[in-house]
This record gives C-alpha cells, sequence and structure tokens, in this order.
C-alpha cells in the first residue's frame, strides 16, 4: 500500500499543479477555483479508483484491459493514443524543467532541457521501483516548499483577503466548467491508464488508498500552494509558466541555499511526473510494438527531449483542451464496459465497433460543448455522452442480434 501510495502521490503533487492553481486562481478568483479544485478532484478519486480497482483485480495493465472493450487490435488506437499523449506530457515537462531552469540561472535551455531528459529517462528504466524511490524523494521536498512559500506568501496579507481575491486585476474571467475542465484534465491521461500502476497493489483497499492519495490529497496539496501563493501577492498579469510561481518564489528571495534548494527541487519534482508519464508510454507502446519496456522508455524518451527542446511545453492549456476532449469518453466507456454491460468479459473480437462508435460520440459532443458552450465542463459533457452512447449503442446491437436470430 505504501509503494503504491508513494507512486501516486509522487505524480501530482508537482510544480506543475501548483501553475495549474495559479491559473484558476487568476481566471475564476480564489473561492470559485477553490470549489472547482474540490470537485474536480472528487471526481478524479471515482474515476481512477474504478479504473484502478480493474488493474487491482485483474492483475492487467490498462492496454490488457483496452484490448478486451476495444477489440485485439482496436485497443491500439486507444492505448497508442494515450501512451503518446503522455509521451507529449513528458516533453511538456521536460521542457518547463529546462526553460525555469534556464531563465532563472542564465543556463542554455537545450543543455538544461537535454540533461533533464536523460536524468528522467534514467528514473524511468528502473521501472515501478525508480517511481517509488523518486516519490519519496520529491513529495516530502515538495509539502517543505509548498508549506513555506504558503505561510512567508500569505504573511503579506490577510486569509480573508486572500479568499476574497477576485482574479487577475479584479477579472474573473474563467467558468466553473472551464475551471473543472482544466482540474480534469490535468491527470486525466494518466487517470485513464492507472491500471498500470495499479495492478501493482496488493488489494482493493491499497488500491482505493492509493488513488486517495493523489486524488485529492497530493493534487489538491499542489493546486492549493500555487492558488494561495497568487492570491495572497494579487500580482497584476502574473505568469505562473514565468517567475510567478513556488520556484520563482524561492529564488526571488536571493538566498543562496534557497536557490540551490529551489534548483534541486524543480529537477526532482518535474523528474517525478516526467518519469511516471514516460512509464505509462513506455508500458502501452512496448505492448503495441511487441517490445520491451524499458527499450521502449529510451527511444520514447529521446523523442520526448527533442520535441521538449522545440518549446512545446507553451501549448499547455491547448494541450489539456484535447485531453478534454478525447480522453474522458475512453474511460467512460471502459467503466461502463466492465462494471455495468460486461463485467470479467474476455477478449472476444478483433474490433468492437460499439465502443469506437460511442468513443466518437462522447469527443463530438466534448467538442461541441468546447465550441458552442465554453461556460460547461468539456471532460464530464464528453465522458456523459460516451457512457450514455454505449450503453445506447450495446442495448439496439443487442435487441438487432435478436430479432436476427
Amino acid at each position: 500500500m505504501f509503494s503504491v501510495s508513494m507512486i501516486w502521490m509522487g505524480f501530482p503533487m508537482i510544480i506543475t499543479g501548483a501553475m495549474t492553481g495559479s491559473i484558476l486562481v487568476l481566471g475564476m478568483g480564489f473561492s470559485a477555483a477553490l470549489t472547482a479544485m474540490i470537485i474536480g478532484n472528487l471526481i478524479m478519486l471515482v474515476y481512477v479508483g474504478a479504473l484502478g480497482l480493474l488493474g487491482t483485480r485483474s492483475g492487467m495493465n490498462f492496454a490488457l484491459i483496452a484490448s478486451i472493450v476495444f477489440g485485439r487490435k482496436g485497443y491500439v488506437l486507444a492505448s497508442g493514443l494515450l501512451s503518446t499523449l503522455l509521451l507529449g506530457w513528458y516533453a511538456v515537462q521536460t521542457g518547463i524543467t529546462g526553460a525555469l531552469i534556464s531563465s532563472a540561472y542564465d543556463l542554455n535551455y537545450i543543455v538544461m532541457t537535454v540533461i533533464a531528459g536523460v536524468l528522467y529517462i534514467g528514473i524511468t528504466v528502473v521501472g515501478v521501483r525508480g517511481l517509488h524511490l523518486i516519490g519519496l524523494i520529491s513529495v516530502p521536498f515538495f509539502v517543505v516548499l509548498g508549506l513555506w512559500v504558503v505561510i512567508d506568501s500569505a504573511s503579506t496579507t490577510t486569509w480573508s483577503a486572500i479568499y476574497a481575491y477576485p482574479g487577475n486585476n479584479g477579472i474573473a474571467s474563467m467558468s466553473m466548467g472551464v475551471g473543472l475542465t482544466v482540474v480534469i484534465a490535468l491527470f486525466i491521461d494518466a487517470g485513464t491508464v492507472t491500471a498500470d500502476f495499479n495492478r501493482w497493489a496488493q488489494d482493493s483497499r491499497s488500491s482505493l488508498v492509493a488513488t486517495f492519495s493523489a486524488f485529492p490529497f497530493a493534487n489538491m496539496f499542489a493546486m492549493l500552494v500555487g492558488g494561495i501563493m497568487t492570491a495572497a501577492l494579487a500580482v497584476p498579469d502574473a505568469n505562473p509558466f514565468g517567475t510567478d510561481n513556488m520556484f520563482g518564489y524561492a529564488n526571488a528571495k536571493q538566498i543562496g541555499w534557497l536557490s540551490v534548494l529551489a534548483f534541486l527541487f524543480l529537477y526532482c519534482n518535474l523528474g517525478s511526473v516526467c518519469a511516471h508519464c514516460l512509464y505509462n508510454a513506455a508500458t502501452g507502446w512496448s505492448r503495441i510494438v511487441n517490445s520491451h519496456m524499458r527499450l521502449a522508455a529510451v527511444v520514447l524518451g529521446a523523442i520526448g527531449i527533442v520535441i521538449a527542446a522545440s518549446n512545446v511545453w507553451a501549448f499547455f492549456i491547448a494541450w489539456l483542451s484535447l485531453l478534454g476532449i478525447l480522453v474522458p469518453p475512453i474511460g467512460a466507456i471502459i467503466l461502463m464496459d466492465q462494471y455495468v454491460l460486461r463485467r470479467k468479459a474476455q477478449v472476444t473480437s478483433d474490433w468492437r465497433g460499439t465502443a469506437f462508435g460511442a468513443w466518437a460520440i462522447g469527443s463530438v459532443c466534448a467538442f461541441l460543448v468546447e465550441t458552442y458552450a465554453p461556460q460547461l465542463s468539456t471532460a464530464i459533457c464528453g465522458a456523459i455522452a460516451a457512457g450514455i452512447a454505449y450503453v445506447a449503442i450495446a442495448a439496439v446491437s443487442s435487441k438487432t442480434s435478436e430479432r436476427a436470430v
């Protein structure tokens, strides 16, 4: 239980989570952002917890479970998409590492990015044990520095003023629906492939405890660190991806030992999430191409470093929007299939059109919400639409089969 919990806790308790909390507070104001964080993390607890139990009880990773739901060959599309998106996350986080180190210490961006990427590949190659060990380092590091940032920044104002913070320049421009999508989409891809981690849990209780350690605990803590700091400082036109984050805040103190601590913190903290993402991507693609996870990790890691060097992390918000459209329907379909319609089912065909039809419907609905009803949550609407469509298509297919007989 402890090992799997540390793996999960070290995933969302990262500076990117704090940046996301800052974005939410800037766009929604503190009180509304807090509501979005709470609701979004509880949704993730249920979603990831249910998917994680499938892996724990069956011992299968995500690709094997997807084979049952999408087909012996069809799983490649679902698993390949998620594995590729997670590789993109690895590139984004590696790029953020290089960018923050480069801007803070006036060092070469490409060199810092490459060093970060190579270190993160090394952690991933060790496997689950490596994820456990980096979590043991990263989590206490984040808790200590995060609490210091919160206490120090909050000392410049009052808690009532923090709670009443109205948003960037006094304007709340982000709806609750968008805020929920941002919270959910931040880890929806890794949450969907949770079986890759939770299959190692000893029992259902251990699996659920591990999920809880991530959602809401670790993810909420990280978001609150960034959100409280942003509301306390109330910097006009703050840039969480620049210097207006906990790393920048520590460096701005111009204290030698604190700057060294911040440097080590950044590499360890983002190293944790990067290794997790690369592990998931390598697990998925190694099965698709029938290779070894470690070899896939090295190859994919090298590709990710090249992508990171091109500043892909700058498209962070667009990346979350893409995840909110494509990924939630996959998890919703798996949940409906494995908990409602076909419990303990086995692989029965190469392609399951029912699953792909529901996925298409869910993603189209999510896209329409994103385009025409941005006040709603893209991720939630897409998941609900896909789940309903899957049950409906399955019911129609069953009746059609009965008539044919």
